[in-house]
């Protein structure tokens, strides 16, 4: 969908020059294999990237991923990088879009990402809000936020997999963070990014009560369909355990089959 009389969104050149930076830095630190891409009527916009979230080195891999499949898509940020020194300058100017979470006017989020997908932006997001605290570091139970701007605007959702990116770098901390880098220096991990399927959201009535958490449901559905192949030999639990990283069972995902169990009802 495409407003009528909106402008098409221009790529600032700092994010083409942040674009290439980011493959710049992953370069020394890891090996990146990047696959699959947008459908041909999907590479105009609009569209919406949702992403797995696994660690804080994640962003900088993904964002090298979208510049090798040439793609420059707006992220959808913390307000917290908008607010830092310098970052924040630099996220404006890139024409990324603040999302201030737990906060009074986060609801103003959705109506400037709607307007960036009038203007047939590519918009990336990580639909889960948080990096995943899931032991086996699959996808938790997402946010709706995503979902709620995808009903609403009928933009397509397009799932995002990725892993091999917590190698690089600890879960928080100075001093683990610089171990994990200084391995991932000698080690050169792999890290994995996908561009998958369209998200199957047809009947999903946005009318219907529930329906952004049922959208929500197979969005994640999807990444972790995405998912699986990256990591064949990694089935339960991830190879490398991050070891100060927080575990958590809080807002682990029901996939689509135990749900129906359950008789919860189909989207």
């Amino acid at each position: 969908m495409a407003g009528v009389g909106v402008e098409p969104w221009r790529v600032p050149r700092t994010w083409r020059f942040l674009l290439v930076l980011a493959r710049v830095i992953v370069a020394p630190v890891a090996r990146l294999r990047v696959t699959g891409g947008l459908p041909p009527q999907l590479r105009d916009g609009p569209v919406i990237l949702a992403v797995n979230h696994i660690g804080p080195f994640d962003p900088i891999a993904v964002t090298a991923a979208c510049q090798a499949a040439g793609l420059a898509p707006r992220l959808m940020a913390t307000g917290g990088l908008f607010r830092a020194p310098v970052v924040g300058s630099v996220m404006r100017a890139a024409g990324h879009i603040r999302i201030n979470r737990r906060q009074a006017n986060v609801a103003a989020a959705v109506d400037d990402v709607t307007r960036a997908l009038a203007a047939r932006s590519h918009v990336l997001g990580y639909p889960e809000g948080r990096i995943t605290l899931d032991p086996g570091m699959w996808p938790e139970r997402g946010k709706t936020g995503l979902a709620r701007i995808a009903l609403a605007t009928g933009a397509p959702v397009v799932a995002v997999a990725q892993w091999g990116a917590h190698e690089v770098a600890a879960w928080g901390g100075f001093a683990p963070t610089v171990r994990t880098l200084a391995r991932a220096l000698v080690r050169r991990p792999v890290v994995r990014v996908h561009f998958g399927a369209v998200v199957d959201l047809s009947g999903v009535d946005p009318a219907v009560p529930g329906a952004a958490q049922r959208a929500t449901d197979r969005i994640i559905d999807a990444i972790t369909e995405e998912l699986r192949p990256l990591r064949v030999g990694e089935p339960r639990l991830p190879r490398y355990v991050d070891p100060v990283r927080p575990l958590s069972l809080q807002r682990r995902h029901r996939p689509a089959a135990a749900r129906a169990a359950t008789g919860d009802r189909p989207g």
